[in-house]
């Protein structure tokens, strides 16, 4: 996305959302509707957004997809490979900001990534459980310290002052966002705050990053994680959201073995996506660079981490 004007100081400098196609459901019903009962503690909403999301995760598993594995040697890939995939991933931007809110449509933009320590918040909404969030709490805790050893950026779980809000919430909560999202970001209009706080069944999570003035060095974040999905899938969507907002921003159908492409394929962190991280943060590129300015930078890193396969 082209960095728009700047909102008091600070500027939108990327949105990212993983919203992939949903896998084929069952056929309407044209008889009396299926009445959900609620289990305890959860809301009738919520309680039909669990059984959704549960049968999504089925869905995906049964076709061999969500790989847990990283990649293999069913798919291979090249420095030339890796290249183009950051270029894709790291400077273009899947959506557009528009008057209206968020647009997807892919436009190119320029590096960003975080210079100042990424001090993560993890906030829970009161319906997930103490079980639930400890678990959450070391998954991320530890997802954090993998991610701060590729890039070599000071990256960690801190409430006493975050700039990275990660909220793991359920339909009814994630709809009374609205102050905390304007407090993180400052300056989103009301249709930007309304596509989280209405946040379609098609998305399964999303993050906000925003910039200082300059419009290519992230200051702050925003993601919010569906408090109903199933283990697996809440976790997909911690490492892409959480990854997306330090900077690999763009989904590409080209990269693959990777979590930045909506085909689903892989749930977790792979290893072309650590090489991505790992050139992201390299002190060589700067925030702000041009597609011109970065490839052969790029070319350089991509052909020093992979020894010259092309």
């Amino acid at each position: 996305m082209k960095t728009p004007s700047p909102l008091a100081a600070l500027a939108l400098a990327g949105l990212t959302a993983c919203t992939p196609a949903l896998p084929p459901g069952p056929p309407p019903q044209t008889a009396a509707p299926i009445t959900v009962v609620a289990p305890s503690g959860m809301t009738p909403a919520s309680a039909v957004a669990a059984a959704h999301y549960g049968r999504v995760q089925a869905q995906l598993l049964s076709q061999g997809l969500l790989r847990t594995d990283g990649g293999g040697t069913d798919t291979p890939f090249t420095d030339r490979m890796l290249a183009e995939n950051f270029i894709r991933i790291a400077l273009f931007d899947e959506y557009t900001r528009t008057a209206g809110g968020p647009v997807q449509r892919m436009t190119e933009s320029r590096l960003r990534k975080w210079t100042g320590p990424v001090r993560v918040g993890l906030r829970f909404g009161a319906s997930v459980p103490a079980d639930r969030r400890a678990a959450d709490t070391a998954r991320v805790a530890s997802f954090l310290k993998r991610l701060s050893g590729l890039t070599g950026h000071p990256i960690a779980l801190d409430d006493r002052a975050p700039n990275f809000f990660v909220q793991i919430v359920s339909e009814d909560e994630r709809r009374a966002l609205g102050p905390q999202i304007r407090a993180a970001l400052p300056g989103l209009s009301g249709s930007e705050v309304a596509a989280i706080t209405d946040m379609p069944r098609s998305t399964y999570c999303l993050v906000y990053a925003m910039s200082a003035a300059d419009g290519a060095t992230y200051t702050r974040a925003f993601a919010v994680i569906r408090a109903e999905h199933p283990d697996l899938l809440r976790l997909s969507c911690l490492h892409e959201e959480i990854t997306q907002g330090l900077g690999l921003a763009n989904d590409s159908p080209t990269a693959r073995p990777s979590i930045f492409n909506d085909d689903e394929e892989f749930a977790l962190l792979t290893r072309q996506d650590e090489l991505m991280l790992k050139m992201l943060y390299s002190p060589a590129l700067r925030p702000g660079m041009t597609e011109a300015e970065a490839r052969p930078i790029v070319e350089s890193l991509a052909t020093r981490l992979l020894g010259g396969e092309s």
